[in-house]
């Protein structure tokens, strides 16, 4: 596939196209691993010179396909912690249930990710928390806000033996390698 266009919706007014090409590809690629990389570092890898580079990745931030850069904190440097993912059901199933409890679930920073799923249950969360403890008096706060919580399923992570720095671009759009 290598230089053939693909085609991306920017999420704009109207659902405009916006043309993404290989070497866009390999910015967003190449950014996923390396956050802070120079913009010289950038253009050299992605095989641009760096005015170019530059004026691609200003596109691409303003288009919305960039939406941040940040550092991934090592929490097990800074203490003792634990990753608890949760399965959540709601009592009733009307958008204004739906609503209420993502209203309250947003309120509780430690809820890392909320996914709504498909499934047996309603939502998928991804909690960090300093305990066991922790955890429990964050679900009974979320129990007794009238979140309309029906039941939950706990799952304590023990080790995270795969954790992918970003997205498989190239398998998920195609080949886009010279």
């Amino acid at each position: 596939m290598g230089k053939q266009v693909r085609e991306a919706v920017d999420g704009r007014e109207g659902n405009e196209v916006e043309k993404l090409d290989r070497l866009d590809f390999k910015i967003l690629s190449c950014l996923q691993e390396q956050g802070r990389i120079t913009n010289v570092g950038l253009a050299e890898a992605i095989g641009l010179s760096a005015s170019p580079c530059l004026n691609r990745l200003k596109r691409l931030e303003e288009l919305g396909y960039i939406k941040s850069y940040g550092a991934r904190v090592a929490l097990e440097k800074l203490g003792d912690y634990l990753m608890v993912f949760t399965e959540v059901t709601l009592q009733d199933h009307r958008m204004a249930d739906f609503e209420r409890f993502l209203q309250r679930a947003r309120k509780v920073r430690e809820i890392i990710e909320c996914h709504h799923v498909s499934g047996g249950y309603d939502y998928f969360l991804k909690v960090v928390t300093r305990s066991v403890s922790h955890y429990q008096r964050i679900i009974e706060a979320l129990l007794e806000s009238d979140a309309g919580i029906e039941k939950y399923c706990s799952y304590i992570v023990l080790g995270s033996p795969i954790m992918r720095n970003g997205y498989p671009l190239e398998e998920l759009f195609g080949s886009f390698a010279d």
